[in-house]
């Protein structure tokens, strides 16, 4: 079975989004960054990285993770993640391993798109 991964993006009100499909690893892991970048050299610092769709996430993709949002940090802007509520509950891969690796209570995280794109920040308990 082959898993393609895929970054697109869009723009809700003030928020530019990137959903994130498929595996995030090594291979995959500097295309997201690159969009991160992109984006951010366009001058879009309120970012949300929609990874509801990410069925895998190994270490490089979390170093991707951390590295957006240091960056984003050095601009003074926002990053939120969505990572379904329902995720949390039966055990989502990236919920599992941001927690296992102890850096999930670094990221605001939303269970979906209007959460996240929101004025006031409710992110899931850690």
């Amino acid at each position: 079975m082959v898993v393609t991964f895929n970054v697109t993006g869009g723009e809700r009100g003030d928020w530019a989004v990137l959903q994130v499909a498929g595996e995030l690893d090594l291979v995959s892991s500097p295309v997201l960054r690159q969009r991160v970048h992109d984006e951010v050299a366009e001058g879009r610092h309120s970012l949300v990285l929609d990874l509801s769709e990410v069925l895998f996430c190994d270490s490089s993709g979390v170093g991707v993770l951390i590295a957006a949002r240091r960056l984003i940090r050095s601009c003074q802007g926002r990053l939120r993640l969505i990572l379904p509520a329902q995720g949390a509950v039966d055990g989502s891969h990236v919920n599992r391993v941001l927690g296992a690796l102890g850096v999930r209570r670094l990221f605001d995280v939303h269970p979906d798109l209007a959460s996240a794109t929101g004025d006031a920040p409710r992110p899931l308990s850690a």
